[in-house]
């Protein structure tokens, strides 16, 4: 008897075995709960792009996994301040960052002090992806980029481009934009998108790049003059503005857009990641969050780890080789 039921056991024990080796890493890690509250570290003030997403899930998560969740606004460093808090904390699942290109492509390039390393994060998915937008003061003659390209090449020096700041997505835009086709602007940096948007509308500098919104609404009022926006497709929020990759050959692989996206500390287990991953599908697959998403232009842009992880790689070495043609070296704050 003792045999038999030892038998069994070791039976029961192999079917379970088998049973977990077929199983996909989705099933399994959707076992994993938190015990305790979960912390968003959004590398960045309140109110931008990366705070909101980051509240948005933080509030699909708590529901979901019946488990406080909190944002925490850890700004500064061009995003690397935050970040740089998150890869300290454990790997366990309990702290979640909502990255951007900023800390999470830019500055491994661009800063010289940086305090991690890109290996230090775990990618589990991008959530969004929005356009950034190039437009144009009425001031000046120019509605299209090839229109654009054409006023430079006969008015050298004549145009000015402003951004948000050196070293931001749309900096890098223009700059790219710029290298790609031989030609030169100067570059006027503002203290963040406000203050460049005011700067365009008042006439101070010509040409503004900078995220899609909030110069998307001076657009259509008319109160300036879209050229394109950055992404390979046009956007549901403004389908008649066209594409750069339109304006000509020597665009034809031209792709920048603001990404926001989660990662954990570098070691999370792997049923940990495959739980964040799948809520995070589930979450913009909601319809309510779609119609949240789309108000902010944004196209929602699951991945799984390893997709997001290659996605990421490839937007750090792309803005590596902008960064080092333009000569862009800056100390983290």
């Amino acid at each position: 008897m003792t045999k038999l039921i030892s038998r069994r056991r070791v039976l029961t024990g192999a079917a379970a075995i088998t049973a977990a080796a077929i199983l996909p890493r989705a099933s399994l890690g959707a076992d994993w709960r938190p015990t305790e509250t979960v912390r968003l570290i959004v590398p960045a003030a309140p109110g931008g792009s990366t705070d909101v997403m980051g509240r948005l899930l933080a509030a699909h998560l708590q529901t979901a996994w019946g488990q406080n969740a909190v944002v925490e606004n850890r700004s500064g460093g061009g995003g690397t301040i935050g970040t740089a808090e998150a890869v300290r904390q454990k790997a366990d699942g309990h702290t979640i960052l909502v990255g951007n290109p900023g800390p999470n492509a830019i500055a491994y390039s661009i800063f010289r002090n940086m305090k991690y390393k890109p290996d230090e994060l775990q990618a589990v998915s991008n959530l969004i992806r929005i356009p950034n937008i190039i437009s144009a003061s009425p001031s000046v003659p120019v509605k299209s980029i090839p229109e654009m390209i054409a006023y430079i090449k006969a008015n050298p020096d004549k145009l000015t481009y402003g951004s948000s700041g050196i070293g931001q997505s749309p900096h890098l835009t223009m700059a790219w934009l710029l290298q790609l086709t031989g030609l030169k602007m100067v570059h006027v940096p503002f203290r963040g998108a406000g203050p460049a948007l005011q700067a365009a509308l008042g006439g101070d500098i010509q040409i503004l790049s900078d995220n899609l919104f909030p110069t998307l609404p001076q657009v259509q009022d008319g109160k300036l003059n879209a050229l394109a926006v950055t992404t390979t497709e046009r956007t549901a929020s403004a389908p008649n503005i066209p594409t750069v990759r339109e304006a000509g050959a020597d665009l034809a692989k031209f792709d920048v857009s603001s990404w926001f996206g989660i990662f954990l500390p570098k070691g999370a287990p792997a049923p940990v990641l495959d739980a964040l991953n799948k809520e995070i599908k589930v979450f913009l697959a909601r319809e309510d969050i779609k119609t949240s998403l789309g108000k902010m232009g944004a196209t929602p842009d699951y991945g799984t780890p390893q997709q997001f992880t290659d996605f990421v790689t490839a937007e750090t070495a792309k803005f590596a080789g902008i960064i080092k043609q333009e000569g862009l070296q800056m100390d983290a704050g």
